[in-house]
């Protein structure tokens, strides 16, 4: 029987930070090449009241519809689906106007993944798969099996989870892990 991944999308195989960075660009009329950079030039700044306060304009199909692929984890999932079931997790309750958005998203660049196989949810303990790849903390501490942190700029120093950094990352932690 193969083990089976759930796999978070904002932020993991959706690069939300691109669509972020050129929404907030586009609305304080601002120039930056990254949001670690601005961060650094601007140590007061509050990135999450920011998002709050962007969050009528996120919380939008054309916002969510946009989103460009995360870096290779299509072709990373690709290869992964042969050994693993996988399942898209995503805490699509946090942006309750966008159902229809991701999931035009994933059958347009996930196709290979089952339609059955995503879970549209917000508490991640719910879900019983055997490794949970995220970036929240507050979701791999509600989920029971192996959880791998999925490194940006917001959870850059938590330590408790496997950390990975890019897809190339995973696939390698996975393959090191092939029985």
């Amino acid at each position: 029987m193969k083990k089976k991944i759930a796999i978070d999308m904002d932020q993991v195989i959706a690069d939300m930070e691109i669509s972020f960075i050129e929404l907030f660009k586009k609305e304080y009329n601002i120039s930056f090449d990254s949001i670690e950079d601005y961060l650094k030039e601007n140590p007061n700044f509050d990135l999450v009241s920011t998002i709050k306060e962007l969050y009528p304009l996120i919380n939008t199909h054309a916002f969510f519809r946009n989103i460009p692929v995360m870096k290779d984890s299509q072709t990373v999932l690709r290869e992964l689906a042969e050994d693993y079931d996988l399942y898209i997790a995503t805490a699509a309750m946090d942006v309750p106007k966008t159902f229809t958005a991701k999931y035009e998203w994933l059958q347009e660049h996930f196709d290979f993944i089952d339609s059955q196989h995503y879970i549209f949810c917000g508490d991640k303990s719910i879900i019983h798969t055997d490794y949970l790849i995220d970036d929240s903390i507050r979701q791999l501490e509600r989920f029971s099996g192996t959880g791998i942190l999925f490194v940006n700029s917001l959870n850059e120093t938590e330590d408790r989870y496997i950390r990975a950094n890019n897809w190339k990352e995973i696939r390698d932690y996975f393959l090191s892990i092939k029985e």
